[in-house]
């Protein structure tokens, strides 16, 4: 019979690409390791490394081992923690990722109410980009993960994932007040520009917003931080284009909603099918209590899980 702890420690070398280093990770010796993965090797059949001169090269099989474990290793770490809960009376714990806005305006009040509900419950909070925070939930090390794409971005996100639509929201034109520009994107082809990082999913919208318009935008600025965006505006120094959970009104500056309608962003909460975890319903349900009621550019989701 498989031992999960081989699993682990072939996971470990194959991120670290060394038995030294995975070693280190683990605790063992490499010697140590070593013989997990002679005994793991023997226990399937299986060649997993080709030893070299100057370290160790991954066969396929081994990158396949790693990737049928994954949900084995996710289900023995659940029972590992129900097993504790019995000893401790702990009532649950549940592993969130969220990229950075919606962590400012999801999160809290989230957790307040979930907490409302499961005062005991652990609550584990990471924060990243899609990307990262999709490859956690996918590898068992998050729950849920709060993700987004833009309407002129879709994603494609792995199969086995639930996705559970929170919030569309509208993409907002931002504006120093006294600036004197209009509304209208056909009308800034002269602007200088304030978005987000190079290659970000943002940048990628607003290039795609300005290229349907007629132009290319002049970029002075970059910032992945929606309030440095809004202050640099605020000082004249360019216009943006944020979405609406990343806008927060200013007497400084005018925003408009961009009538496009490919000008939207969606948060998704995303899930592995078969994470049985109870809190998971409890939560979806309070991150869409969550959506901000009022806020004229974000409204909440009519649409159903999808999987």
């Amino acid at each position: 019979m498989l031992k999960p702890q081989h699993l682990l420690t072939l996971r470990a070398v194959l991120r670290t690409g060394s038995f030294v280093l995975a070693a280190r990770d683990l605790g063992y010796t490499a010697s140590a390791i070593s013989q997990q993965v002679s005994a793991l090797e023997k226990e399937t059949g299986l060649v997993l490394f080709e030893r070299e001169a100057h370290g160790i090269r991954a066969t396929a099989a081994a990158h396949r081992l790693v990737d049928l474990s994954v949900p084995v290793l996710a289900a023995m770490d659940d029972l590992g923690h129900q097993v504790r809960q019995l000893v401790t009376g702990v009532t649950g714990r549940l592993r969130l990722g969220s990229f950075p806005t919606a962590g400012v305006r999801l999160v809290p009040p989230a957790l307040s109410a979930l907490t409302a509900t499961h005062p005991r419950a652990q609550i584990q909070l990471e924060e990243g980009e899609p990307e990262e925070l999709v490859a956690a939930v996918n590898d068992g090390d998050l729950d849920v993960a709060l993700v987004y794409e833009y309407g002129l971005g879709p994603r494609q996100w792995p199969d086995g994932m639930a996705r559970h639509h929170l919030v569309r929201e509208d993409l907002v034109l931002l504006r120093a007040r006294d600036s004197g520009l209009g509304a209208r994107l056909t009308g800034l082809s002269q602007a200088r520009w304030i978005t987000s990082g190079e290659g970000t999913a943002g940048a990628l919208s607003l290039t795609r917003l300005c290229a349907a318009a007629g132009f290319e935008a002049e970029i002075a600025f970059r910032s992945n931080n929606y309030d440095v965006v809004r202050e640099l505006v605020s000082a004249g120094l360019g216009v943006a284009v944020v979405p609406g959970l990343g806008h927060v009104p200013s007497d400084a500056v005018e925003a408009a909603r961009l009538p496009q309608r490919s000008a939207f962003r969606r948060v998704l909460a995303l899930h592995r099918g078969e994470n049985s975890n109870p809190l998971l319903g409890t939560a979806i349900r309070a991150l869409r209590g969550a959506v901000p009621v009022g806020d004229p550019f974000v409204h909440p989701a009519q649409d159903e899980q999808e999987g």
